[in-house]
């Protein structure tokens, strides 16, 4: 027995589509005052909406973990130009300001990512804030469609992309224990690791494989909307207090933990570790996931990102109120900075 909600949104989905994607959805709204957030590098994609779209205000001001202060800043201006909806163009960053706008106006956002985020395909918002990030769920700041187009990524350097889609593996790998976890999500998290495993490792061979990278779109799609339905566990919970404490990159983080919170949870989530197995063709889950992180050049290492020895336990303790009871086994303090411990050393998993 169990209770599963989808998210309702649309998708197109359609490799060099973008802009005429977009321009239809807002059209589709009715929208006449739009609110265009965009990345730096998106500029040109931004150009081509904005010649064809009723844009009426642009933010290019994005920062990672989105701080409290930006996403004021860019409601008052949001408000200040009477928008009434919102496209967002760029990574999770990009796309968690456009949600923090529509968090507090109720504007309907059109997200169009650029990197393998997720963000885009679920209610979670976040915000960061004298070091600590919070995070809540709230329907306003869903997006409305989703323009997805693989081409986007192409620009990615390789170390940006592998690490956005190792953080899309782990909004799969994390759903499986996470606390409303059913069968509906741990199924798409299955299928979304099938097509991000092949994506990705497709990607590692040739960066120019437009096959590989409509593959690893598709599957971080579908393991965010698994994570999205079954919620946030341990692992994110854990990366949530690094990124917000230390300002450390957001998919580097998840990319660098998945694998030592998978050897602390697997023993006691057997299902999660078998799903894991097969799909990688191994005998252990977290050492299976540790040597794709390998294999496809991420950051070996919490010290690698800036993280201090003396940071840990601070960070554990920072952690512990966050996680959910439902984990499939105890926490304690010590758990969780032997867990940190772990990542920062880059310990290997046999």
């Amino acid at each position: 027995m169990f209770d599963h909600v989808t998210l309702g949104q649309r998708i197109l989905f359609g490799t060099g589509a973008a802009a005429d994607n977009a321009v239809a959805a807002v059209e589709e709204f009715g929208a006449r005052r739009i609110l265009l957030v965009h990345d730096a590098f998106a500029v040109a994609l931004a150009d081509a909406i904005a010649e064809r779209a009723p844009v009426v205000r642009r933010v290019d001001e994005i920062v990672q973990h989105v701080p409290v202060e930006n996403a004021e800043r860019a409601t008052a201006a949001a408000v200040a130009a009477g928008i009434d909806a919102i496209v967002a163009i760029g990574g999770g960053s990009a796309t968690g300001l456009a949600k923090a706008v529509a968090l507090r106006t109720g504007a309907p956002i059109v997200a169009i990512p650029t990197t393998f985020a997720g963000s885009e395909a679920t209610d979670v918002w976040g915000m960061t804030e004298g070091q600590r990030k919070t995070t809540g769920v709230d329907p306003r700041v869903l997006p409305k469609v989703v323009v997805y187009d693989a081409a986007l990524s192409a620009s990615l350097p390789a170390t940006v992309a592998v690490a956005s889609g190792l953080n899309a593996v782990a909004h799969a790998v994390d759903g499986f224990w996470a606390p409303r976890a059913d069968p509906i999500n741990r199924a798409l998290g299955t299928e979304g690791l099938r097509a991000l495993f092949s994506g990705l490792r497709g990607l590692n061979a040739d960066p120019g494989d437009l096959d590989a990278r409509e593959q690893t779109l598709y599957g971080a799609y579908l393991a965010a909307v698994a994570f999205a339905s079954a919620g946030s566990g341990l692992h994110h919970k854990i990366c949530h207090t690094l990124g917000g404490a230390y300002n450390l990159p957001h998919a580097e983080t998840h990319a660098i933990v998945l694998p030592y919170v998978t050897a602390f949870n697997a023993p006691f989530a057997p299902d999660a570790a078998e799903r894991v197995q097969e799909l990688l063709g191994v005998r252990n889950a977290a050492a299976g996931l540790n040597a794709l992180r390998a294999e496809l050049g991420a950051p070996a290492s919490l010290a690698a990102i800036g993280v201090k020895e003396s940071d840990i336990r601070r960070a554990a303790e920072l952690a512990l109120p966050a996680v959910p009871p439902s984990n499939p086994r105890p926490v304690t303090v010590s758990d969780l900075e032997g867990i940190m411990r772990a990542a920062w050393v880059g310990e290997q998993i046999v």
